[in-house]
């Protein structure tokens, strides 16, 4: 797929206008992303407390079950209203739960609460792929979506530190304030900042269904599912088996899964521009598929044989290799859906990573349980293989 084949027209605004819109976009996603996928460190609070472990999986899965119920829709409303207001009603949404999450002390009301969260969470993520697709040329959506992509790792990072902080010193409700305050600064932010790219006039051949006929998108979700196994493994228990299995305190433990999280964004950003100069975006989505399969394998042996001089930087290098496939999948199912389907392809797209996302804290927890944290690596690898012939073939070159 080359990277000039979308169906619109880029229309023309200022570069500070353009790259402060992406910055709002980044930030918003960043504070979904706190919300979603910073949760999960709360895994050793709850487990702390005597929860079994995959009890509190299926807890800190709530965000992003609710996430998984609402992608598809909200992709529907940015096509039929534009982003702005979504971008403004969804971290609404997400500020008021976690808000009300700080009040209770209730587990059933908090699960309920994290749920309403991950629903607002989910409307930043097609929103603001499509304002940079709307308002990026094609020779720099790849560098620009890869910089938009950072928001997920940059958002977990910011959870590996600060959540499982606040929640020892104040409780699990209240650390759901981190996510919540930055959910209230990017209503602020979106409201002030974002403006709708205008979607060109189009025939009824550019507004019909790009599912229909060609398996090219359905290859790219497919491929994307596969490979959250081992990132979300990588993202979701990382924390934990430093802790427990290698005896590193939490702060320790936490300012290595940081460090990985903000190579990881560095990493997207590469990816990006890197699609941008080859003028591919499947190319590279394989080579990083090939990279994360072989990464986990290794990452997984070593931590079996206990080689932990080799598996932490093993560790360091999957949390790279296994989040720079995001940014590609998501530009190129921008791109090949086009203007009037874009919301919902990208809906689409993160509705099967999300699924896959609300599966593995409490699936992969019983399987550390019973088999341990080398197995569980072990078993990403394997299901990330799948995706390597799954990869669409460029159909032509820039």
């Amino acid at each position: 797929m080359a990277v000039n084949a979308p169906a619109a027209t880029t229309p023309q605004v200022d570069a500070f206008r353009r790259w402060s819109m992406l910055g709002l976009g980044v930030f918003a996603q960043a504070s979904s992303a706190v919300f979603v996928h910073g949760v999960p460190f709360l895994l050793p609070e709850l487990t702390a407390q005597g929860m079994p472990l995959a009890t509190a999986g299926l807890l800190v899965a709530m965000p992003t079950v609710g996430l998984v119920c609402t992608l598809i829709a909200w992709g529907y409303v940015v096509d039929r209203i534009g982003e702005r207001k979504v971008l403004v009603a969804g971290p609404l949404l997400m500020f008021v739960a976690g808000a009300a999450a700080a009040t209770t002390s209730s587990y059933p009301a908090l699960g309920v609460l994290l749920f309403l969260g991950g629903v607002g969470a989910a409307s930043t993520n097609g929103a603001s792929g499509r304002v940079i697709v709307g308002w990026f040329p094609p020779h720099r959506r790849g560098l620009a979506m890869g910089i938009r992509q950072t928001a997920q790792p940059l958002g977990v990072g910011v959870g590996a530190v600060a959540i499982p902080l606040v929640a020892g010193a104040q409780g699990v409700a209240v650390a759901i304030l981190v996510p919540a305050i930055m959910a209230a600064v990017a209503v602020v932010g979106c409201l002030a900042g974002i403006v709708d790219p205008p979607r060109p006039a189009g025939s009824a051949a550019d507004r019909a269904n790009p599912y229909r006929g060609s398996t090219t998108l359905l290859r790219i979700h497919a491929v994307s599912v596969l490979l959250v196994f081992p990132q979300a493994t990588v993202w979701t228990f990382a924390l934990l088996w430093l802790h427990r299995d290698i005896g590193w305190s939490l702060p320790v433990a936490g300012a290595l899964v940081t460090a990985t999280q903000l190579l990881g964004a560095a990493g997207r950003i590469g990816a990006g521009a890197w699609s941008d100069r080859v003028g591919s975006r499947l190319g590279p989505l394989r080579s990083v598929a090939i990279a994360a399969v072989a990464t986990m394998a290794a990452l997984g042996l070593a931590a079996c044989a206990q080689w932990w001089w080799l598996a932490i930087p093993l560790l360091v290098i999957a949390s790279v290799v296994t989040v720079s496939d995001n940014g590609l999948a998501f530009t190129a199912v921008a791109e090949i859906a086009g203007p009037y389907w874009s919301g919902r392809g990208l809906g689409i797209q993160n509705t099967g990573q999300n699924m896959v996302l609300a599966v593995i804290p409490p699936m992969f927890g019983a399987l550390i349980t019973y088999s341990g944290f080398p197995a569980t690596y072990l078993a990403a690898a394997a299901l990330a293989v799948i995706a390597i012939p799954l990869v669409p073939k460029d159909e032509s070159s820039r």
